[in-house]
């Protein structure tokens, strides 16, 4: 199924979609199956599978040096966005990334997934490794997102990335892209970032889901905005309610939002994890309700450190 058709529905229906990261390398999928079966029977739209692939860590030698290595700690995209679309009958929509990855093995990604009978994708640059100033793809590999849409479109087109054709294509892809209310943090201004999102869109994207935010005013205005500059797919709001202390200060820094104001005056009265975490099931249900509210049918959650809350926010909802 298209992921478009349930965005684009008519039918009036208030729906819910979830992320999920893949479980570390060698963790197994009891856990993660777990997750899904609290989820299950809210009945989420669709599920989002994150990608991780190789980054650069440090490891100390005897001699007291560094050896800079790539490793990949969460590998199986593929198979488990497979596994949870055979065992629990959702749709499933892997993130296609840029980094840590070469435009061959992005084909191979493909191909997989063609073979898998997935057809859906969220295509992303992804973040740059986290001792670049900025972001460096591998050699053989896509600096910007648009690149990636562009080799995406041509194996839809029946050729692979270079350009020879493939014996037996087989149905196309449908991806969406990223959207950041409060811009990209590597953009210059919201209107650069908002230039890119419309080159997206015109290169075939069909829906964008956002960056969270806690300030539903400032999602309503970067889609006026859009629209005003002929953006026409849906744009998905993100919803990410905080569960612990910390991530009062790590969230905005770490996604580049800011809280509200008055999210930010009930926050430094919190005393423990406990009071944080209800205070963002709350901070959130009440932005899925205006959002509701005001028209939006489809909400986007990303559960990372929050699957507890999140169920929570949408028991609430239902």
């Amino acid at each position: 199924m298209k992921i478009t058709d349930i965005l684009e529905s008519k039918d009036g229906k208030r729906r819910f979609s979830i992320e999920l990261l893949p479980p570390l390398k060698g963790t197994g999928t009891d856990r993660l199956f777990s997750t899904i079966e609290k989820y299950r029977e809210l009945g989420p739209a669709y599920i989002n599978i994150t990608t991780h692939h190789s980054e650069y860590v440090y490891r100390e030698l005897e001699d007291g040096k560094y050896e800079r290595l790539r490793v990949r700690r969460r590998p199986g995209t593929l198979t488990i966005a497979a596994a949870i679309q055979n065992r629990f009958g959702i749709p499933v929509i892997p993130h296609v990334i840029c980094s840590g990855t070469t435009a061959e093995n992005i084909e191979y990604e493909l191909l997989d997934m063609q073979f898998l009978g997935i057809d859906n994708l969220l295509l992303l640059r992804g973040d740059k490794a986290r001792e670049d100033s900025v972001f460096k793809p591998l050699p053989g590999g896509h600096t910007h997102t648009t690149d990636l849409i562009a080799q995406v479109n041509r194996f839809n087109e029946g050729f692979f990335n270079d350009g020879t054709p493939i014996a037996c294509p087989s149905g196309c892809f449908h991806y969406g892209v990223a959207a950041y209310p409060e811009k990209h943090e590597e953009a210059p201004n919201i209107d650069m970032d908002m230039h890119y999102l419309k080159m997206k869109q015109d290169m075939g994207a069909e829906y964008a889901v956002t960056q969270l935010f806690y300030d539903n005013d400032k999602y309503f205005k970067f889609v006026r905005k859009a629209r005003e500059m002929g953006i026409t797919m849906p744009i998905i709001p993100g919803i990410k309610p905080f569960a612990k202390l910390s991530q009062l200060t790590v969230v905005p820094r770490t996604f580049h939002c800011d809280l509200p104001q008055e999210l930010a005056t009930e926050a430094v009265k919190c005393k423990n994890d406990d009071d944080a975490r209800q205070l963002g099931i709350e901070w959130s249900t009440e932005q899925c309700r205006q959002l509701y509210a005001a028209g939006i049918n489809n909400i986007h959650f990303y559960t990372v450190s929050a699957v507890n809350s999140v169920r929570d926010v949408v028991k609430r909802l239902m």
